[in-house]
């Protein structure tokens, strides 16, 4: 088959960024470019910015995507992606937006970003927001016995490893998880110190991103760490759905997963779309696979929910 254009890529191709803040600006700017926002599904409602905690410097917040009908409404907590270092819920509005259209009370978290908050406060962050979800959305017409938890990339990372931290916490009841093409294991990135970290479709310097997440003095024993690489906490998961490009270079350790999900006796799911780069779910103008992908999810979300 013809391949098509990677759209993220693209945005990417032929610049050099600085430093982070430079390729955080290239990454944001070139998604508003390419209308990964554009023509947004009909919701009942959309609330922005609504606080979770505040902090020393800032504010950990939430958006609110609520379906049209009355509720109480199954939830599903979302975590973006963006390497850590860039994204945010307007970034990945339209995807919770569909989520909102299937009928799902969605919760899009504007978790903080490294460099200027390392590892581990995004982590935390979504911890944090899971529980206070899990405790207040009956306030926005959800029913906390059907919370699931998602995200994508880096999202789909702070996903798995939250959940699992949170696996023996009795105050939250997670029913199942979102893995779309999530970062589940670290040391698939680091091919070797000062070498480049190849996720097709992204193509960023692993010394940029990874360092700005972890910083410069990480060691092998903290990238197997599972609040890192969550796929050392497979065991710990609640059912699992997984989806891949087949052209994104996480689709490995995505299918290394699922069997080690399958070894644990945990209820999963995978799909791997054919010649899907990563980040296929913001074009599904030039993507039809990702309506699809939407509604596999939904439906699998459904059966716990």
């Amino acid at each position: 088959m013809n391949k098509k254009r990677d759209p993220l890529a693209s945005i990417l191709e032929g610049k050099s960024p600085k430093d982070i803040n430079e390729l955080r600006t290239m990454l944001e700017e070139g998604m508003d470019a390419a209308g990964a926002n554009d023509d947004l599904p009909v919701i009942g409602d959309f609330r922005s910015g609504i606080e979770i905690a505040k902090k020393d410097n800032r504010v950990l917040s939430t958006d609110i995507h609520s379906p049209q009908g009355e509720g109480p409404f199954p939830v599903l907590v979302y975590f973006h992606g963006g390497g850590w270092f860039a994204g945010s819920p307007k970034s990945h509005r339209k995807i919770c937006h569909r989520f909102a259209e299937a009928g799902y009370l969605v919760f899009n978290v504007d978790y903080a970003l490294a460099p200027e908050n390392p590892f581990p406060e995004g982590f935390n962050d979504c911890m944090e927001a899971i529980r206070w979800v899990f405790k207040h959305c009956n306030e926005f017409g959800g029913d906390a016995t059907r919370l699931s938890v998602g995200g994508d990339s880096a999202g789909g990372n702070l996903t798995a490893a939250a959940v699992a931290a949170l696996t023996d916490d009795a105050e939250v009841n997670i029913q199942s998880i979102l893995l779309i093409y999530a970062v589940v294991d670290f040391t698939g990135l680091v091919v070797a110190e000062g070498d480049q970290a190849e996720i097709r479709g992204i193509d960023l310097m692993s010394e940029m991103m990874i360092s700005s997440y972890l910083g410069a003095d990480r060691n092998r024993d903290l990238l197997l760490h599972p609040r890192i690489s969550p796929i050392h906490a497979a065991e710990k998961f609640p059912p699992t759905h997984i989806l891949c490009g087949t052209d994104d270079g996480l689709m490995a350790s995505s299918k290394v997963l699922a069997q080690k999900l399958r070894e644990s006796n945990i209820e999963c799911e995978e799909f791997y779309y054919e010649g899907m780069p990563h980040g296929f779910l913001h074009f599904e103008e030039m993507f039809p696979e990702a309506t699809q992908a939407i509604k596999r999810m939904t439906d699998f979300l459904a059966r716990f929910s």
